[in-house]
């Protein structure tokens, strides 16, 4: 079944269509969900909200891009509302981290994808959020500070943050794994 297939089936409000859509996307975006949540709990809760909305908005698809990316899209706001609600404001936060060398931590190889997204979801709520949302998603400074009704700078200045905790969390990791 194609995505207009799909697309269109879940319009007519096709049971079979729903199912699909949620049993072709579901993965993909728990894996979303993951990044911004604090636990699995929050993250299947997130999911669930985004698929509610994605069934009660599907008439509003336009066909003009992919179904996929349209589900991601509203899957990420929905985590972003849920911060915003949650009155967990991106500028929050956050011990100074000072970054001692310019050199890069050679221990990405011993890191498996879960353990690297372990430690972004230890990050502050606000580093998380511009972290996921500009190396994760492709998202720039400016659609950011659209997106969590912040500055360009503070977007900025919350990835670079985000960067040295990161950064600092690898070197300990190099040296408990060496």
């Amino acid at each position: 079944m194609t995505e207009e297939e799909l697309a269109r089936g879940c319009i007519r409000e096709d049971s079979a269509c729903q199912q699909e859509l949620f049993r072709r996307y579901a993965g993909k975006m728990m894996a979303v969900c993951l990044r911004y949540a604090r636990s699995h709990e929050e993250a299947e809760d997130l999911l669930q909200d985004s698929f509610i909305k994605v069934f009660d908005g599907i008439a509003d698809f336009q066909f003009k891009g992919s179904l996929e990316g349209w589900v991601r899209r509203i899957t990420i706001n929905t985590a972003l509302r849920h911060y915003q609600r949650s009155s967990l404001r991106p500028e929050m936060n956050g011990a100074e981290w000072e970054l001692e060398t310019a050199e890069e931590p050679d221990v990405y190889g011993y890191l498996e994808a879960e353990s690297l997204m372990n430690l972004i979801s230890k990050l502050p709520d606000g580093y998380r959020m511009v972290f996921n949302l500009y190396a994760i998603e492709g998202y720039n400074h400016k659609e950011i500070a659209e997106m969590l009704g912040i500055q360009e700078s503070t977007s900025r200045s919350q990835l670079v943050k985000a960067r040295k905790m990161l950064q600092h969390w690898l070197e300990e990791f190099k040296i408990i794994a060496v």
